[in-house]
């Protein structure tokens, strides 16, 4: 979403949640297949309002199988009535709608409570259950609207054209094009586990909000949307803002060494300890993982980023 245009005239764009780096996927994927203690786990509270949906979800599925099954054994046996083509199509949307309403609450226990990848059938079958239930809610009252001998070729264009329109609406709303897994969860925990609350409490102290800012390529972040280096040229002309574990989950190492110019840029005032706080970042780069570590030797570390793009 875009906060608006920084100085230089790129675009600000706040993110939300960020996509893990792929460091932080190979490692989740990693802990994941040898099912270490480091893969993610629903909380108790999640795993129980997981619980919760799905059984409603069932609820409702099991609700528009059995209007299928008054339609199928009851209701097309009265098509001479004059109201049968009206309550014909009534029930279509009806099954509809208890489909994908029972689809909606299976996608939200997904969310909470996701499969793993690694079991491909499981994670297909749990997350496509709303399209595989909304074709059995659908596919036999078609069938037999289009092979029924008491119906007319009108009615059964009309039903029949209604009963497919309203499967696909359904199938399409049940579907879920960007399952959740436990291989993101974990991937997600993974980028936001280490060193992230030591900067958010400085990034805090200097700023008073836990609010950074870095671009694509950049390999840290930076104070404000002001600052120098995230208003240089880069690939995609774009300056991402959000909070630290945010900026550390798109891959971002930690703070620029560049504090004092940049509480210059971005309108802050330069606190008594500040000294003590470059030092505090220079110590927190030096003990991070040698991969994470940003990849620069020079004292600033605008001269590694203003090669970005």
């Amino acid at each position: 979403m875009a906060e608006g245009t920084a100085k230089s005239g790129k675009k600000v764009v706040k993110v939300e949640q960020a996509e893990p780096s792929q460091k932080a996927k190979d490692l989740a994927n990693d802990a994941v297949r040898n099912n270490t203690d480091g893969v993610w786990k629903p909380t108790p509270e999640n795993k129980s309002k997981a619980t919760t949906f799905r059984i409603v979800a069932v609820i409702f599925w099991v609700l528009a199988i059995a209007a299928e099954a008054v339609a199928i054994f009851w209701l097309l046996k009265q098509s001479q009535q004059s109201w049968f083509l009206w309550a014909l199509i009534g029930g279509i949307v009806l099954i509809g709608i208890l489909a994908v309403v029972g689809s909606q609450f299976w996608k939200k226990a997904n969310q909470l409570d996701p499969a793993k990848k690694s079991e491909p059938a499981r994670f297909f079958i749990q997350n496509q259950l709303g399209v595989i239930v909304s074709i059995i809610a659908f596919l036999p009252l078609i069938i037999l609207i289009f092979t029924n001998k008491d119906m007319d070729g009108k009615q059964k264009g009309i039903a029949g054209g209604i009963g497919i329109v309203v499967l696909i609406a359904a199938g399409l709303l049940s579907a879920e094009f960007s399952p959740n897994s436990v291989e993101d969860e974990t991937a997600n925990q993974v980028a936001n586990e280490g060193q992230i609350g030591n900067y958010s409490e400085i990034v805090t102290e200097l700023t008073g909000t836990d609010f950074v800012t870095w671009t694509l390529s950049g390999n840290v972040y930076h104070l404000c949307t002001d600052a120098s280096a995230v208003n240089l040229t880069s690939a995609d002309n774009q300056i991402y803002s959000g909070d630290v574990a945010t900026a550390h989950t798109a891959g971002k190492a930690g703070l620029t060494l560049e504090i004092k110019k940049e509480l210059q840029e971005c309108g802050f005032e330069e606190p008594a300890n500040l000294d003590e706080i470059i030092q505090q970042v220079r110590d927190l780069r030096a003990t991070a993982p040698a991969e994470d570590a940003p990849a620069e030797d020079a004292p600033s570390d605008e001269s590694t980023e203003s090669t970005e793009g």
